[in-house]
C-alpha cells in the first residue's frame, strides 16, 4: 500500500515505490493513496483512510502493508495493531533489498549496520514480566533490568562491533588509494540515480562482466577495475551504489566506507537515463545525494544514457564555451558513442583545453613528476628565482585546480597564452 502527502509528484512516487516493493520480493497486490497536509501522530493517515486501509487489507488478504514514507515506532506499532499485519516503511523496504543484494564481507557489514540503527528506534516493551525482582525476607527488592534495556544494549555493542570492522575496511580503502596515488593512477566513479544503467556502462567501458538487471539496486556491492584511456593512459573505474529520492539517512551513514571512493574520485561520471521523461528530476536528485556526502564540488561529466530508446538521437558531445566536454549522449547496451565518451574522459582528466602556467616550487616536486607522466606538459623552465618551476600544461582548469589542491597550492595558475612561446619544449 502507498500512502503519499501532498505536494509529492504522486505518478512518480507511486511507479517508483511499486518498483521497490517488487524489488524487496514483494507481490503489490493493491495501491492506496491519500493527501494530507500533515501526517496524523497517532497512525500517520486519518481515521478515514485507516478504515479505508483497513477494509482492503480484508479484501485483498495483504499480509504486509508498506508506507512510501518514514514512519515512526508509535505510529508503525498502532497501524500494526489495527491493521493485525506487519506494517513497514520506506526505510525498511529499501534496507531489506539491501540485505538481499550485499554479497561481499564489506557490503554485508554495512546492511547490517543500517538495520541496527533502524531497529534501535524500534525496540518494544515486550518483556514486562521481567521489569521488576520480587521482593521478600533478605532478597532485595525494587526495579531490576528491563528486557528493553537488554536488548537495546545488545544493539548498540553489536553497531559499536560493526563499526570498528567498517573504520578496518575504510583504512584499507584509503591504502589501496595512496598505492594509486603513488602510481598515477586517476579514479573514475560513476554515480546516478538507481537503474540508469551505471554496471552497463560500467561493463561497456571495462568488460567486468558485472551483474546486470532491470532493478532498483541490481548492484550494491562497489566495484573497481582498470580504465583505459585513448592517448592518457589508464584511470581507475568505480561503480558505486546507485542513488534514490530521499535517501535514507541510516543508509548514507552506513554506507560512507563505500561512497568515500566517490568523495574521493578525481572525476565523476554522473549517469542519467535519457529516455526518462523525468530525467531532469532525476539528475536533482543526484546533485542532492552528492551534496550530503561532500561531493557536488568535484569535477563531473554528465553521460546520458540509453539513446538506443529515443528516436532521432545520436552519440554526440556535447561542450561547454571554453571548449571542455560537459556532457556525452550514448547507449552503454548496444555500445554507440562509448569512445565518444572514453574521448571525453581523457580531456576532462588530462589533456583538456589548455593551456596553462603553473609555477611549482620545490616542495611541489611529486607534482610536476606526476604532469610529466599524464604527458600534459608541453614547456617547462626553471623560476626566476632558482626556486621550483614554470610549467606550461594544456589539460582541464577544474581537473588541474583539483590536483593543486591535492599537492597543497592554493592558486598558483594563471592563463598561458602570452608566455607559453618563452618556455622550453618538454
Amino acid at each position: 500500500m502507498n500512502i503519499t502527502l501532498r505536494g509529492a509528484p504522486l505518478e512518480e512516487s507511486l511507479h517508483e515505490f511499486v518498483e521497490l516493493a517488487s524489488s524487496a520480493g514483494a507481490e503489490v497486490v493493491g495501491t492506496l493513496t491519500g493527501s494530507r497536509h500533515a501526517p496524523d501522530p497517532a497512525h500517520f493517515i486519518g481515521s478515514g483512510k485507516l478504515q479505508e486501509l483497513d477494509a482492503a487489507v480484508e479484501t485483498l488478504g495483504a499480509e504486509v502493508v508498506l508506507f512510501n514514507h518514514s514512519l515512526t515506532p508509535a505510529q508503525e506499532r498502532n497501524l500494526e495493531r489495527r491493521l493485525r499485519c506487519r506494517v513497514t516503511d520506506r526505510t525498511g523496504v529499501i534496507l531489506d533489498i539491501f540485505a538481499r543484494r550485499a554479497h561481499t564481507y564489506e557490503g554485508k557489514l554495512q546492511v547490517e549496520l543500517a538495520q541496527c540503527r533502524h531497529m534501535a528506534t524500534r525496540l518494544v516493551r515486550g518483556w514486562t514480566h521481567l521489569e521488576r525482582q520480587k521482593g521478600g525476607i533478605g532478597v532485595r527488592g525494587g526495579p531490576g533490568e528491563t528486557q528493553l534495556e537488554i536488548d537495546r544494549r545488545l544493539v548498540e555493542r553489536r553497531m559499536r562491533q560493526i563499526e570498528e570492522r567498517l573504520e578496518r575496511v575504510r583504512c584499507q580503502r584509503r591504502e589501496r588509494r595512496r598505492a594509486r596515488a603513488r602510481a598515477d593512477m586517476p579514479t573514475v566513479s560513476l554515480v546516478g540515480y538507481t537503474n540508469a544503467g551505471k554496471s552497463t556502462l560500467f561493463n561497456a567501458l571495462t568488460g567486468a562482466g558485472t551483474y546486470v538487471a532491470d532493478q532498483l539496486f541490481a548492484t550494491l556491492d562497489p566495484t573497481l577495475r582498470r580504465l583505459d584511456l585513448p592517448g592518457s593512459g589508464h584511470a581507475v573505474l568505480s561503480d558505486t551504489v546507485g542513488f534514490i529520492r530521499d535517501l535514507p539517512h541510516e543508509l548514507v551513514a552506513a554506507f560512507r566506507a563505500t561512497l568515500e571512493e566517490a568523495t574521493q574520485s578525481d572525476l565523476l561520471l554522473v549517469v542519467i537515463d535519457a529516455a526518462d521523461p523525468r530525467r531532469e528530476e532525476r539528475a536533482a536528485d543526484v546533485i542532492e545525494v552528492l551534496r550530503e556526502i561532500g561531493a557536488d564540488a568535484l569535477p563531473s561529466l554528465m553521460v546520458m544514457n540509453q539513446i538506443d530508446r529515443l528516436e532521432g538521437v545520436a552519440p554526440r558531445i556535447d561542450r561547454n564555451d571554453e571548449g571542455a566536454p560537459r556532457r556525452v549522449w550514448l547507449s552503454a547496451r548496444t555500445g554507440q558513442g562509448i569512445e565518444l565518451l572514453l574521448q571525453a574522459v581523457a580531456e576532462r582528466m588530462r589533456r583538456g583545453v589548455g593551456p596553462v602556467r603553473l609555477d611549482v616550487p620545490p616542495n611541489a616536486a611529486r607534482l610536476r613528476a606526476r604532469l610529466h607522466a599524464m604527458g600534459v606538459v608541453t614547456g617547462e623552465r626553471h623560476a626566476e628565482d632558482g626556486g621550483g618551476w614554470v610549467v606550461t600544461v594544456h589539460m582541464d582548469p577544474e581537473y588541474l585546480r583539483h590536483l593543486c589542491t591535492e599537492a597543497g597550492l592554493p592558486r598558483p595558475m594563471q592563463p598561458a597564452a602570452t608566455e607559453s612561446a618563452e618556455l622550453l619544449e618538454a
